[in-house]
Protein backbone atom coordinates (compact mmCIF):
# COMPACT_ATOMS: atom_id res chain seq x y z
CA UNK A 1 0.00 0.00 0.00
CA UNK A 2 1.54 3.53 -0.83
CA UNK A 3 1.80 5.81 2.35
CA UNK A 4 0.39 8.64 1.38
CA UNK A 5 2.11 11.93 2.59
CA UNK A 6 0.31 15.60 3.74
CA UNK A 7 2.10 18.52 3.06
CA UNK A 8 0.85 22.31 4.11
CA UNK A 9 0.75 24.30 1.11
CA UNK A 10 3.86 26.11 0.73
CA UNK A 11 2.43 29.28 0.94
CA UNK A 12 0.87 28.96 4.47
CA UNK A 13 4.99 27.93 5.45
CA UNK A 14 5.97 31.51 4.36
CA UNK A 15 3.19 32.84 6.22
CA UNK A 16 4.14 31.38 9.76
CA UNK A 17 7.79 32.44 9.02
CA UNK A 18 7.17 35.60 8.49
CA UNK A 19 4.72 35.83 11.79
CA UNK A 20 7.72 34.39 14.14
CA UNK A 21 10.12 36.82 12.69
CA UNK A 22 7.65 39.32 13.22
CA UNK A 23 7.55 38.16 16.74
CA UNK A 24 11.17 38.02 17.23
CA UNK A 25 11.87 41.24 16.23
CA UNK A 26 8.98 42.76 18.48
CA UNK A 27 9.82 41.28 22.11
CA UNK A 28 13.06 42.71 22.47
CA UNK A 29 11.53 46.16 21.14
CA UNK A 30 8.84 45.64 24.03
CA UNK A 31 11.77 44.62 26.66
CA UNK A 32 13.90 47.70 25.80
CA UNK A 33 10.52 49.61 26.39
CA UNK A 34 9.42 48.10 29.56
CA UNK A 35 9.49 50.52 32.58
CA UNK A 36 12.66 50.03 35.32
CA UNK A 37 11.42 47.91 38.28
CA UNK A 38 11.51 50.84 40.89
CA UNK A 39 14.78 50.71 42.86
CA UNK A 40 14.86 49.47 46.44
CA UNK A 41 15.09 50.98 49.72
CA UNK A 42 19.02 49.89 49.53
CA UNK A 43 19.43 51.47 46.15
CA UNK A 44 17.77 54.48 47.58
CA UNK A 45 20.01 54.88 50.08
CA UNK A 46 22.94 54.41 48.19
CA UNK A 47 22.22 56.66 44.98
CA UNK A 48 21.42 59.91 47.62
CA UNK A 49 24.21 58.56 50.45
CA UNK A 50 21.16 59.36 52.98
CA UNK A 51 18.61 57.63 54.63
CA UNK A 52 14.77 59.25 55.61
CA UNK A 53 14.50 58.22 59.53
CA UNK A 54 10.55 59.14 60.49
CA UNK A 55 9.89 59.85 63.98
CA UNK A 56 7.46 60.08 66.53
CA UNK A 57 8.17 63.67 68.31
CA UNK A 58 5.00 62.80 70.86
CA UNK A 59 5.59 59.11 72.10
CA UNK A 60 8.92 59.67 75.12
CA UNK A 61 10.65 57.77 75.82
CA UNK A 62 10.21 55.47 72.48
CA UNK A 63 10.09 57.95 70.37
CA UNK A 64 9.90 61.91 70.79
CA UNK A 65 11.83 65.43 69.96
CA UNK A 66 14.18 67.03 72.71
CA UNK A 67 14.93 70.00 74.49
CA UNK A 68 17.45 71.06 71.39
CA UNK A 69 14.76 69.61 68.59
CA UNK A 70 16.63 66.71 67.81
CA UNK A 71 15.23 63.20 67.42
CA UNK A 72 15.60 61.02 70.92
CA UNK A 73 14.62 57.81 72.57
CA UNK A 74 14.67 54.09 72.63
CA UNK A 75 13.38 53.78 68.93
CA UNK A 76 15.53 56.21 67.37
CA UNK A 77 18.59 55.00 68.89
CA UNK A 78 17.81 51.66 66.95
CA UNK A 79 17.30 53.10 63.70
CA UNK A 80 20.66 54.46 64.48
CA UNK A 81 22.34 51.55 64.58
CA UNK A 82 20.52 50.35 60.74
CA UNK A 83 21.34 53.81 59.50
CA UNK A 84 24.92 53.14 60.82
CA UNK A 85 24.73 48.93 59.23
CA UNK A 86 23.12 50.44 55.93
CA UNK A 87 26.41 52.52 55.54
CA UNK A 88 28.57 49.97 56.23
CA UNK A 89 26.83 47.14 54.04
CA UNK A 90 26.83 49.59 51.10
CA UNK A 91 30.56 50.69 51.27
CA UNK A 92 29.32 54.24 51.66
CA UNK A 93 32.22 57.18 53.39
CA UNK A 94 29.30 59.00 54.81
CA UNK A 95 25.48 58.40 55.46
CA UNK A 96 23.45 61.36 56.03
CA UNK A 97 20.03 60.67 58.23
CA UNK A 98 17.16 62.98 57.33
CA UNK A 99 15.00 62.83 60.83
CA UNK A 100 11.29 63.58 59.28
CA UNK A 101 8.62 63.95 62.45
CA UNK A 102 5.79 62.23 61.47
CA UNK A 103 2.25 61.92 62.92
CA UNK A 104 -0.51 59.51 64.10
CA UNK A 105 -2.22 60.49 61.28
CA UNK A 106 0.13 59.98 58.15
CA UNK A 107 2.99 57.76 59.85
CA UNK A 108 2.35 55.17 57.43
CA UNK A 109 1.20 56.85 54.45
CA UNK A 110 4.78 59.09 55.05
CA UNK A 111 6.55 55.03 54.45
CA UNK A 112 4.39 54.48 51.53
CA UNK A 113 4.54 57.56 49.51
CA UNK A 114 8.71 57.47 50.36
CA UNK A 115 8.83 60.28 52.06
CA UNK A 116 10.34 58.30 54.84
CA UNK A 117 12.42 55.19 54.95
CA UNK A 118 11.87 53.74 58.18
CA UNK A 119 9.69 54.57 60.67
CA UNK A 120 11.11 54.85 64.13
CA UNK A 121 8.30 54.99 66.38
CA UNK A 122 6.00 52.94 69.11
CA UNK A 123 3.91 51.28 66.51
CA UNK A 124 1.94 47.93 67.61
CA UNK A 125 2.53 45.55 64.61
CA UNK A 126 -0.88 44.33 64.19
CA UNK A 127 -2.23 42.02 61.20
CA UNK A 128 -4.46 45.21 59.92
CA UNK A 129 -1.44 47.27 59.83
CA UNK A 130 0.46 44.73 58.21
CA UNK A 131 -1.80 45.36 54.96
CA UNK A 132 -0.57 48.68 54.69
CA UNK A 133 3.53 48.56 55.83
CA UNK A 134 5.74 45.76 56.78
CA UNK A 135 7.38 45.27 60.76
CA UNK A 136 10.66 44.03 61.95
CA UNK A 137 11.00 41.65 64.34
CA UNK A 138 9.59 42.75 67.21
CA UNK A 139 11.44 45.81 69.44
CA UNK A 140 9.85 46.24 72.71
CA UNK A 141 7.18 44.57 75.14
CA UNK A 142 4.30 47.20 74.72
CA UNK A 143 0.72 47.00 75.97
CA UNK A 144 -1.53 48.94 77.20
CA UNK A 145 -1.90 50.60 80.78
CA UNK A 146 -4.26 53.02 82.58
CA UNK A 147 -3.34 56.06 84.13
CA UNK A 148 -5.30 58.29 86.70
CA UNK A 149 -4.98 60.89 89.91
CA UNK A 150 -4.01 59.54 92.81
CA UNK A 151 -7.13 60.60 94.70
CA UNK A 152 -9.37 58.86 92.17
CA UNK A 153 -12.01 56.48 94.43
CA UNK A 154 -10.41 53.49 95.61
CA UNK A 155 -13.24 51.05 94.35
CA UNK A 156 -12.10 52.84 90.39
CA UNK A 157 -8.72 52.09 91.22
CA UNK A 158 -9.81 47.94 92.80
CA UNK A 159 -11.56 47.60 89.84
CA UNK A 160 -9.05 48.86 86.61
CA UNK A 161 -6.62 47.19 89.21
CA UNK A 162 -8.62 43.78 88.97
CA UNK A 163 -8.30 44.10 92.68
CA UNK A 164 -11.39 42.30 94.48
CA UNK A 165 -11.74 44.43 98.19
CA UNK A 166 -11.72 42.34 100.55
CA UNK A 167 -14.39 43.34 101.86
CA UNK A 168 -16.53 42.90 98.85
CA UNK A 169 -16.22 39.59 97.19
CA UNK A 170 -18.53 39.70 95.29
CA UNK A 171 -16.71 42.85 93.20
CA UNK A 172 -16.95 41.53 89.63
CA UNK A 173 -20.68 41.42 89.43
CA UNK A 174 -20.77 45.40 89.91
CA UNK A 175 -17.62 46.05 87.63
CA UNK A 176 -20.05 47.69 85.58
CA UNK A 177 -21.60 49.95 88.43
CA UNK A 178 -18.23 50.91 89.26
CA UNK A 179 -17.33 52.35 85.32
CA UNK A 180 -20.81 54.20 84.27
CA UNK A 181 -20.90 57.48 83.99
CA UNK A 182 -16.87 57.59 83.79
CA UNK A 183 -14.81 59.48 81.04
CA UNK A 184 -11.91 57.82 79.90
CA UNK A 185 -9.52 59.23 77.44
CA UNK A 186 -7.21 57.75 74.67
CA UNK A 187 -5.24 58.67 72.42
CA UNK A 188 -6.86 58.57 68.55
CA UNK A 189 -5.32 56.57 66.08
CA UNK A 190 -4.03 54.07 68.54
CA UNK A 191 -4.60 50.33 69.45
CA UNK A 192 -5.70 51.76 72.99
CA UNK A 193 -9.13 53.46 70.90
CA UNK A 194 -10.13 50.09 69.64
CA UNK A 195 -9.66 48.09 73.14
CA UNK A 196 -11.28 50.60 75.15
CA UNK A 197 -14.64 50.73 72.24
CA UNK A 198 -14.36 46.71 72.62
CA UNK A 199 -13.92 46.86 76.66
CA UNK A 200 -17.07 49.64 76.74
CA UNK A 201 -19.18 47.15 74.71
CA UNK A 202 -18.31 43.82 76.45
CA UNK A 203 -19.08 45.40 79.92
CA UNK A 204 -22.34 46.85 78.19
CA UNK A 205 -21.33 50.33 79.99
CA UNK A 206 -22.38 53.89 79.16
CA UNK A 207 -18.99 55.77 79.85
CA UNK A 208 -17.95 58.38 77.32
CA UNK A 209 -14.67 58.31 75.54
CA UNK A 210 -12.79 61.45 74.83
CA UNK A 211 -10.44 61.03 72.18
CA UNK A 212 -7.04 63.12 72.41
CA UNK A 213 -4.64 64.37 70.01
CA UNK A 214 -1.70 63.11 71.85
CA UNK A 215 -0.19 61.72 75.48
CA UNK A 216 0.35 65.62 76.69
CA UNK A 217 -3.40 66.29 75.98
CA UNK A 218 -4.16 62.97 78.02
CA UNK A 219 -2.50 63.90 81.16
CA UNK A 220 -3.64 67.57 80.74
CA UNK A 221 -7.06 66.14 80.41
CA UNK A 222 -6.58 63.95 83.75
CA UNK A 223 -5.30 66.75 85.88
CA UNK A 224 -7.84 68.97 84.84
CA UNK A 225 -10.67 66.47 85.85
CA UNK A 226 -12.49 66.17 82.43
CA UNK A 227 -10.91 62.76 82.08
CA UNK A 228 -10.96 60.22 85.16
CA UNK A 229 -8.59 57.37 83.63
CA UNK A 230 -6.14 57.60 80.39
CA UNK A 231 -5.71 54.06 78.74
CA UNK A 232 -2.29 54.22 76.29
CA UNK A 233 0.69 52.06 76.08
CA UNK A 234 1.75 51.32 79.69
CA UNK A 235 6.03 52.89 79.01
CA UNK A 236 4.86 55.79 77.61
CA UNK A 237 2.14 56.82 80.46
CA UNK A 238 4.91 56.02 83.04
CA UNK A 239 7.53 57.95 81.13
CA UNK A 240 4.70 61.00 81.22
CA UNK A 241 3.79 60.86 84.57
CA UNK A 242 7.52 60.96 85.84
CA UNK A 243 8.15 63.51 83.82
CA UNK A 244 4.83 66.15 84.97
CA UNK A 245 5.01 69.06 87.24
CA UNK A 246 2.39 66.78 89.25
CA UNK A 247 3.38 63.68 89.15
CA UNK A 248 2.92 63.41 92.48
CA UNK A 249 -0.83 63.54 91.98
CA UNK A 250 -0.46 60.70 89.08
CA UNK A 251 -0.60 57.14 89.38
CA UNK A 252 0.19 54.81 86.66
CA UNK A 253 -1.69 51.43 87.54
CA UNK A 254 0.74 48.11 87.54
CA UNK A 255 -2.00 46.52 85.57
CA UNK A 256 -1.21 45.48 81.85
CA UNK A 257 -4.63 45.00 80.07
CA UNK A 258 -2.82 43.68 76.55
CA UNK A 259 0.39 42.35 75.29
CA UNK A 260 1.47 44.80 72.32
CA UNK A 261 5.18 44.16 70.63
CA UNK A 262 5.93 47.06 69.12
CA UNK A 263 8.10 46.84 66.45
CA UNK A 264 9.88 49.23 63.49
CA UNK A 265 7.95 49.84 60.18
CA UNK A 266 8.92 50.07 57.02
CA UNK A 267 7.56 49.11 53.29
CA UNK A 268 6.36 46.43 51.74
CA UNK A 269 7.80 44.44 49.64
CA UNK A 270 11.81 45.22 50.11
CA UNK A 271 13.00 41.76 51.63
CA UNK A 272 16.02 43.43 51.33
CA UNK A 273 15.91 46.71 53.23
CA UNK A 274 14.08 44.05 55.88
CA UNK A 275 16.97 41.55 56.40
CA UNK A 276 19.13 44.30 57.19
CA UNK A 277 16.89 45.40 59.40
CA UNK A 278 15.73 42.43 61.14
CA UNK A 279 19.95 41.46 60.89
CA UNK A 280 20.74 44.40 62.61
CA UNK A 281 18.39 44.27 65.49
CA UNK A 282 19.03 40.17 66.24
CA UNK A 283 22.72 40.89 66.49
CA UNK A 284 21.97 43.83 68.98
CA UNK A 285 19.55 41.16 70.96
CA UNK A 286 21.99 38.89 71.13
CA UNK A 287 25.32 40.41 71.94
CA UNK A 288 23.75 42.02 74.68
CA UNK A 289 24.17 45.82 73.81
CA UNK A 290 20.48 46.10 73.52
CA UNK A 291 20.66 46.28 77.42
CA UNK A 292 22.28 49.98 77.24
CA UNK A 293 20.78 50.95 74.82
CA UNK A 294 16.99 50.50 76.35
CA UNK A 295 18.41 51.47 79.61
CA UNK A 296 18.95 54.59 78.43
CA UNK A 297 16.01 55.72 77.55
CA UNK A 298 13.45 52.83 79.78
CA UNK A 299 15.64 52.60 82.82
CA UNK A 300 16.93 48.92 83.35
CA UNK A 301 15.51 46.15 81.66
CA UNK A 302 14.19 43.61 84.24
CA UNK A 303 14.72 40.12 83.41
CA UNK A 304 11.14 39.61 81.50
CA UNK A 305 12.96 42.50 79.18
CA UNK A 306 15.79 40.76 78.36
CA UNK A 307 13.82 37.58 78.19
CA UNK A 308 12.31 39.41 75.32
CA UNK A 309 15.06 39.79 73.18
CA UNK A 310 16.44 36.51 73.74
CA UNK A 311 13.29 34.98 72.60
CA UNK A 312 12.63 37.39 69.17
CA UNK A 313 16.47 37.66 68.03
CA UNK A 314 16.61 35.55 65.02
CA UNK A 315 19.64 33.27 64.49
CA UNK A 316 21.85 33.59 61.30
Amino acid sequence: MQRVRSAAPRGFCVRIASCVIALLAVVPLALAEAPPAPAGTLDQIKAGASIKLGYRSDAQPLSYRDESGKAAGYSVALCERIAAAAKAKLGLAELAIQWVPVTIENRFKALQQGDIDLLCGAETATLARRGEVAFSIPTFPGGIGALLRADAPARLREVLSERPAEFRPQWRGTVGQVLQAQTFSVVAGTTSEGWLAGRITYFKITAKVSPVENYEAGLRSVLDRTSNVLFGDRAILLDAAKRSASAGDLIVLDRMYTYEPLALALRRGDEDFRLLVDRTLSELYRSGDIRAVYAKSCGEPDENALTFFRLNALPE
